[in-house]
C-alpha cells in the first residue's frame, strides 16, 4: 500500500513539473501574441500582460502602413525558405547516401572534410560571399540564399547517422540485382524510410532560414525583396517613435508559419521516435 502511494506521489510530481515546464515554454509566445493587441503606450506602462487588449486591428494598420509591404516580405520569406529546405534536405540526405552506402576510397576523408567545413562560422566567409555574388550578379537574388543550403554539413551528418542504423543495404543491393537505377532506388526506396530524419532536418531548416536576418540584409536591397526579418528589423529602427505593438504583430506574423511547419511534420518524428522504440 505504501509502495503504491510513493508511486503515485511521484506521478504527481512528475506530472507538476511537466506541467510547469510546459507553462513555462509557452509563456514566450502567449506573451507576444497579447503585445500584439496591445498599444505601444500599453507595452510601455507594463512590459507584460497576460490578457489580450482591442488594439490588434490598429497594430495590422501601422504595420501595413509602413513603406514596406509585410504580405510582400511574407511570401519572399516563403519561397526562401521552402527553397533552402528542400534543397538542404534532398542534396543532404543523397550525399548521405553516398557516404553509408557506396565504399570508395575517399570515403572518410571527405566526410572528414565536412565536418571540418562543419566548423567554420558563416559570418567569417560573409565578406567573400558578398564579394563572389556581386561579380556574378546575384545580389537581389533569392537563388544567392537557397542554391548554398545544397551544402549543408550539419543536415549531412545528422543524416549519415541516422542512415547508419536504419538503412538495409540489403534492400538497396537486391533493388540493383532487381535493375534498379540508383536515382530510382534513392528516390522510391531510400527517402521512405529517411522520412523521420528528413521531417526533423526540415523543421531545423526552415526555421533557421526563416529567421536569417545576416544574409538577406546583405544580399537584398531592394525593398520588393525584403524577407519578414528584414521588415521586422526596420520596424524597430524607426527615427520617430517605434511602435512597439505593431513590432509584436510582425513577430507574430513571422512567427505563425513556424507552428505550420512543426505541426504538419511533427508526426513524422513521432513517427521515427516509436519505430526507434519498437526496434529497441
Amino acid at each position: 500500500m505504501k509502495q503504491k502511494t510513493s508511486i503515485s506521489v511521484i506521478k504527481i510530481i512528475i506530472y507538476i513539473v511537466c506541467i510547469f515546464l510546459a507553462i513555462l515554454s509557452i509563456m514566450p509566445f502567449w506573451i507576444m501574441l497579447v503585445n500584439a493587441t496591445r498599444s505601444t503606450t500599453q507595452i510601455q506602462q507594463h512590459a507584460i500582460s497576460l490578457l489580450p487588449s482591442g488594439h490588434l486591428m490598429n497594430n495590422l494598420k501601422i504595420l501595413t502602413g509602413k513603406s514596406f509591404n509585410p504580405i510582400k516580405g511574407f511570401i519572399n520569406s516563403m519561397i526562401i525558405s521552402s527553397g533552402a529546405t528542400a534543397c538542404a534536405v534532398y542534396f543532404s540526405t543523397l550525399t548521405a547516401y553516398a557516404l553509408v552506402v557506396y565504399n570508395w576510397k575517399l570515403r572518410q576523408p571527405f566526410f572528414t572534410f565536412i565536418m571540418a567545413v562543419l566548423m567554420i562560422p558563416t559570418q567569417v566567409v560573409s565578406i567573400g560571399f558578398y564579394q563572389f555574388m556581386y561579380q556574378i550578379h546575384m545580389t537581389n537574388n533569392f537563388l544567392a540564399l537557397i542554391l548554398p543550403s545544397i551544402a549543408a554539413p550539419a543536415t549531412v551528418f545528422f543524416m549519415r547517422q541516422f542512415m547508419i542504423p536504419s538503412l538495409p543495404i540489403d534492400i538497396i543491393n537486391s533493388a540493383r540485382i532487381d535493375g534498379s537505377g540508383e536515382f530510382y532506388t534513392f528516390n522510391k526506396i531510400v527517402l521512405p524510410i529517411m522520412k523521420p530524419a528528413i521531417a526533423t532536418q526540415a523543421i531545423f531548416t526552415f526555421v533557421s532560414s526563416w529567421n536569417n536576418l545576416f544574409l538577406p540584409l546583405i544580399l537584398l536591397t531592394q525593398q520588393d525583396k525584403y524577407t519578414m526579418p528584414i521588415m521586422v528589423s526596420l520596424l524597430r529602427g524607426d527615427i520617430y517613435k517605434t511602435e512597439f505593438g505593431a513590432v509584436y504583430m510582425g513577430l507574430t506574423l513571422t512567427v505563425l508559419p513556424l507552428f505550420f511547419v512543426y505541426f504538419l511534420l511533427s508526426k513524422y518524428i513521432i513517427a521515427g521516435v516509436a519505430l526507434g522504440g519498437v526496434k529497441g
